[in-house]
Parts: C-alpha cells; structure tokens; sequence
C-alpha cells in the first residue's frame, strides 16, 4: 500500500493500485466541513448555512479530486503518460478547484482565510493581474521538465505537484467564482475577459512549445514502459491537451456569464423605463 501515486519502474498492469494518502486526505476534508456545518448550525438558521446546491458542488469536486489523483489516473500521470499527467492538471485546476470553492458557503470561506491569517494575501491575489500571473506561473513551473521529472520520481514530490495544481486552481478562480464578495470581480464582463486571458490564451504558449517539441522533453515518461504511444506523440498529445483541453470548461462558464449580464442589464433597463413611465404619469 502506498502514500501517494509516484513514477513506477515497471510495466504498466490494470490490477487496481489504491493510495492511502488520497483517502485520507477526503475524509478530512468531509470531517473538517462536517464539523464546522454542525458547530454553525446551533446558531444559525438551516438556509443561512449550506444550500443543496453548495453540497452537491462539494461531492462533486471530492469525487473530480479522487479521479485525478487515485489509481488509474493518477498512476499513469504520474510515472507512464505525459498526456494523463496534462489531464490530471486540468482536472485538478479546471474541475477540482472550482466545484470545490462554489461549495463553501461565504461565512466558511472567510472563516477559512482567517483561520490562515491571508487576507492581505488574498485580496492581492484575488485581484486579476495577480491572480493570473501567479496561475500560469505555476502553469509553466510544474511542467517544466525539471520539475516534473524531480517530482514525480517520489511519493512526496508528487504529492506535492498535485496540491500545487489544486491550490493554484483555487487562486484562479477565486476572482470569478469566489463565495466572499470581499475577493470577487464585481464585473461581469471583467471575469469573462479575465478567465479568457488567464486560463485560455496564455496556456496555448507552452502548450504549443510541447506540441511541436522535435524530441521528448520529460525523461519520466520518455523511459517508462510504453502504452501505445511513442514519448514524442505522448508529448504532443499532452501539448494538444494543455492548448485546447480547457475550452469546454471556460467557455461554458463565459457563456454563463454572458447570460447573467445580459439578464441584468435587460433587468436596468426594465426599471429605468419603469422609472421614467412614474415620473411622466406624476
């Protein structure tokens, strides 16, 4: 039984590989949310503590976490296909991190920033420019080849290249999908520009340096034991992945947006025209 998922020095084999360290890494996280819903609960009305939706959003984002980083994407990303590694990061960023930080509640995520004694921290990181520069350098940093080949060959480097994915992930949301108002854009068609900018265009650089690489870059998966791929067309494929595998993601939620705003400027415009018919009738 191992902590966490590492590189494996042996042929790949389908017989299931769970990872004590993600297991208990979900059940404190339930135990940690459990406990804080109950001790508010005492003293707060039902509606005001969790909606069924914030508990959906949390089941859903522990189930994309144990996807990623249990056995068989987690193996695979981390010692056989450069390509599962790319999907274990959009996973992690584009799916984990948001459904995990739509489910907690506003009063949870402030008691939690406090608790780490961060809010200077994060109203600077919540802030666009910082929040993008910071995503997509820890974009570029845990996939340069150093990184990824230092880390992945242990159980604790690949640990923790998988909570930095996460906690990046969270960074990058926060200023479009953040629970406090205190670290969120106000501005709707400001989180659209910012989460094309941020998660979209900027990632389509060191993806298409992968893509069109002439020779493997990733010694981890250039000498693993092959799965039907050459390490140049894992690479290439990983690169085609980092370039365009966020699209269904971001631009399902700019859509999203797209309408909100819409909604609320047809909504303006209802009550100013309301407001002009009573000043005229008075």
């Amino acid at each position: 039984m191992r902590f966490w998922c590492s590189q494996l020095f042996e042929p790949w084999s389908w017989t299931p590989r769970p990872y004590v360290g993600v297991w208990l890494l979900m059940a404190l996280a339930w135990y940690d949310r459990h406990r804080a819903l109950r001790r508010v609960s005492a003293v707060l009305p039902r509606d005001a503590v969790i909606t069924t939706r914030q508990r959906w959003w949390f089941w859903l984002g522990l189930f994309a976490f144990w996807v990623a980083s249990d056995w068989p994407v987690g193996t695979l990303g981390a010692g056989y296909l450069a390509s599962v590694h790319m999907m274990q990061y959009m996973i992690y960023t584009l799916v984990a991190a948001p459904l995990l930080l739509m489910s907690l509640p506003a009063w949870r995520f402030d008691e939690l920033v406090a608790k780490l004694h961060a809010e200077r921290p994060m109203r600077f990181l919540a802030r666009p420019l910082p929040a993008a520069i910071l995503a997509n350098v820890i974009l570029i940093a845990t996939h340069a080849p150093l990184s990824v080949d230092a880390l992945r060959a242990t159980q604790v480097g690949s640990f923790v290249l998988d909570i930095i994915w996460l906690v990046g992930g969270w960074l990058l949301w926060v200023p479009v999908l953040g629970p406090s108002s205190d670290y969120q854009m106000r501005s709707l068609p400001g989180r659209m520009i910012y989460l094309f900018f941020a998660a979209q265009l900027f990632a389509m650089v060191p993806g298409g340096f992968l893509t069109f690489a002439g020779a493997p870059l990733y010694s981890t998966y250039e000498l693993a034991p092959r799965l039907g791929l050459s390490p140049l067309d894992d690479q290439q494929l990983a690169g085609a992945i980092m370039k365009v595998g966020s699209l269904p993601v971001i631009w399902s939620v700019i859509i999203v947006l797209w309408v909100r705003w819409s909604n609320q400027e047809q909504a303006q415009q209802q009550r100013e025209i309301a407001e002009r018919r009573r000043n005229v009738a008075g």
